[in-house]
């Protein structure tokens, strides 16, 4: 089965239409897709329902794709870098699922294990559980949490051999891994592609059967969301 795409516009050709469900990786700007994501808002596609852990900050990450009004709706954790996701939201543009990040992780690593719901005390008693089914365990009460399956899932690795084997690299592993398993199809874009047999079975984050395109995304540039800095203290 090939999996080498030689850039993001071919990996994503035939997988993409309106409508459809993403699960993206990254936390911030820490190892988001940007290749993939760039082709996604060159594409045209439209009202996108993305889970991912944040939304980008303004023209950059997923942010892009709020900017060019694609996105439908968000299933996040943490918004509060960005303006014109808070605008599209108070002027009703835009529909918000917001999800503690642990449940987002998890209902990302249920659906990718084949697990449709599951129930945990995070969120109980708040708006998280609005609409929500509830079961008490052991004198607790518990709320009903759906797993996350994507028509697609973008992620951004490390290192990947050519059978798709990949590694994270320290933070950029964070929603990489469970957000991989739970898209029907998952493209992976990283820094540098081996030979198969140059990684260490030991040292896999994510097997390749859970990758189906991959692509090399580098170079990068290194993006900090903010910088704070001192002045160097006088000798």
């Amino acid at each position: 089965m090939k999996k080498l795409y030689p850039d993001a516009k071919a990996a994503l050709d035939g997988v993409l239409f309106d409508g459809m469900t993403l699960c993206a990786g990254g936390f911030g700007l820490c190892g988001i897709p940007e290749r993939l994501i760039d082709a996604i808002q060159a594409s045209g596609v439209k009202n996108l329902t993305i889970a991912s852990n944040n939304a980008g900050i303004d023209n950059e990450g997923l942010g892009k794709l709020l900017r060019s009004r694609q996105v439908k709706k968000m299933i996040s954790s943490y918004v509060g870098e960005n303006k014109e996701f808070e605008r599209q939201y108070l002027a009703g543009e835009l529909e918000v699922e917001f999800c503690p990040q642990g449940t987002l992780a998890e209902r990302c690593r249920a659906g990718g294990a084949g697990i449709p719901g599951f129930y945990t005390r995070t969120g109980v008693g708040t708006q998280v559980a609005e609409g929500k089914e509830t079961k008490v365990f052991d004198g607790q009460e518990y709320v009903l949490e759906r797993g996350i399956r994507a028509d697609l899932a973008i992620i951004k690795g490390w290192k990947a051999d050519e059978a798709g084997n990949l590694l994270f690299r320290k933070t950029a592993r964070n929603f990489n891994q469970p957000m991989a398993t739970a898209g029907k199809v998952c493209i992976a874009e990283v820094e540098e592609i081996v030979p198969v047999g140059s990684l260490d079975p030991d040292q896999i984050h994510l097997p390749g059967i859970y990758v189906n395109r991959l692509i090399l995304g580098a170079p990068y540039d290194k993006r900090i969301e903010f910088m704070t800095t001192r002045e160097r203290a006088t000798a």
